[in-house]
């Protein structure tokens, strides 16, 4: 079984904007295209509101806040447990499949999502959950990194991040350059001002 797969579904709709039914559909990937077909309004509603409790076990882990990023996730996979089942066309083929003891598209995709991220989370810690550094962004990610030193989302994010970091520092040096001689001369002005006048 691809736990990693199933982790990653739970990354994608974190990340996705889900504001309509047409929202939702482009969270399925190839092999989930079928759910695209069966979702409705009710399973959007759903959705939403685990995509908001996952966002919260990312914001847990990220923070260190190993015990409450647990506690969600139990709560997760108890609201939507999982029953594993073989699956596949032949011998070739067949593979562990996570669904959901439930009959709706929500319950069979989140019983996988929650039940990857529960295994990433015991297997790589909760540590490993991201959340982008860059204030624009605000997406989530599993930090694969050999150091678990990633901060971004992706290299664009951090491109950007560093760009606007680098701008910032060259504005703040061309800004204290140009406040410089104006203290240097309000200083002079002050020396001038206290010093004895003298007659000749």
């Amino acid at each position: 079984m691809n736990f990693d797969a199933y982790a990653r579904t739970g990354v994608d709709l974190v990340n996705a904007l889900l504001d309509d039914l047409d929202g939702l559909r482009a969270v399925f990937s190839e092999e989930h295209a079928w759910m695209g077909d069966e979702v409705t309004e009710r399973d959007v509603t759903v959705f939403r509101r685990a995509q908001k409790r996952l966002r919260d076990v990312f914001e847990f882990g990220s923070s260190g806040r190993d015990a409450e990023a647990v506690a969600e996730l139990n709560a997760l996979l108890e609201a939507f447990p999982v029953q594993p089942r073989i699956s596949g066309h032949d011998a070739n083929s067949w593979h562990m499949h996570a669904t959901s003891r439930g009959a709706s598209v929500s319950a069979e995709f989140l019983a996988g999502a929650v039940w990857g991220l529960s295994v990433w989370l015991c297997e790589y810690g909760a540590g490993r959950f991201g959340v982008c550094a860059d204030d624009r962004c605000g997406n989530v990610y599993l930090d694969t990194s050999s150091n678990c030193c990633r901060r971004f989302c992706s290299e664009r994010c951090a491109t950007r991040s560093h760009v606007a970091a680098h701008r910032a520092r060259k504005r703040a040096a061309v800004e204290e350059k140009s406040v410089a001689p104006v203290e240097a001369v309000e200083a002079v002005e002050a020396v001038e001002e206290k010093a004895p006048v003298t007659v000749g």
